[in-house]
């Protein structure tokens, strides 16, 4: 059976900006690229993660620099095609490579409602609100997880991001900013590259609550591979650490709100067996091996996603 592949999070335009390699080249350096993509990734997310350097008074300049960066890359290849819209979505060829643009930070809109709709004119169509510190939209992971949470501009821009059309983010939120978003939104939520706090206790993780939530919410929670997210103690962490996050979500929620989010190029390590994004599709085969059926490894792999993407983009 074929599957369409969807990874919710990559953050690899960071080594075409810092002049490492080229998205459009193999040149076998990093997690992934267009070539590797091609045949394997039907739909690819990529982040435009805004270093610490740029926070907060560069971070808009820095956005920019990277759609451009990227949007460059894209130009150079026949086979990539950025998603705007849910029409975009109708046909998948095998050979063909989809990219949705997001934002990793919400420095990146300099406190301004009317950024925020330049950057959706530009192609974005996600947000992940914070990275790890709080910033204008609401507390990070790294602060208190009972914190301060969303501020009333955060609240503000799920609000236009929901009438524009644009994925709301909430990996890398402290607890109470993201109860305080499923408060807020009216459409469903991703959490684009987390795991599960009962298997790894990280600041990072999602607890089950937060799971069921999503699941009340209709979003989905794309399995980071960081070895540092799947499991504690010093042994390895492998593909079959990714299994068991993805076990966990359906065990609590079911396989409808299950898929992957690599980090790809913005994790040091990876599990053992998923080096790379050409070793993704052997997540198919574990799937199977641990009981998964057709339609739910269906789900996990790209569809649950598409059904979010479906849902919350722009018609045209």
């Amino acid at each position: 059976m074929d599957y369409i592949i969807v990874d919710g999070h990559c953050d690899s335009v960071l080594d075409v900006a810092s002049g490492i390699r080229s998205l459009a080249e193999n040149t076998n350096q990093g997690h992934l690229d267009f070539p590797r993509l091609r045949g394997r990734i039907n739909l690819q997310f990529m982040a435009l993660f805004i270093e610490s350097i740029y926070k907060p008074y560069g971070s808009l300049l820095r956005t920019l620099e990277l759609i451009d960066i990227l949007k460059q890359e894209i130009n150079k290849v026949d086979y990539v095609q950025p998603v705007f819209t849910k029409k975009h979505l109708q046909v998948f060829e095998k050979n063909k490579v989809k990219i949705l643009i997001t934002v990793e930070g919400g420095e990146a809109l300099a406190e301004s409602i009317n950024v925020l709709h330049c950057l959706f004119a530009l192609g974005v169509r996600g947000l992940t609100l914070t990275w790890n510190q709080r910033n204008a939209l609401g507390d990070g992971c790294s602060e208190d997880p009972e914190g301060q949470g969303l501020s009333k501009f955060g609240r503000k821009v799920i609000r236009e991001m929901n009438d524009l059309g644009m994925l709301v983010d909430v990996s890398h939120l402290a607890k109470k900013s993201f109860w305080d978003v499923l408060k807020v939104t009216n459409k469903p939520i991703i959490a684009s590259h987390s795991c599960c706090e009962a298997l790894c206790s990280h600041p990072r993780n999602l607890d089950d609550q937060q799971l069921k939530a999503i699941a009340e919410n209709e979003g989905v929670v794309g399995i980071n591979f960081y070895p540092g997210f799947l499991k504690e103690g010093q042994d390895p962490a492998t593909i079959d650490d990714v299994i068991k996050h993805i076990i966990h979500v359906a065990e609590v929620i079911g396989c409808e709100y299950i898929g992957l989010g690599s980090d790809f190029d913005g994790i040091e390590k990876t599990p053992l067996g998923l080096e790379d994004v050409t070793k993704v599709p052997t997540l198919i085969l574990a799937l199977e091996k641990a009981g998964f059926t057709s339609k739910e490894i269906a789900n996990i792999m790209g569809n649950n996603f598409l059904r979010i993407m479906k849902k919350v983009l722009p018609n045209d």
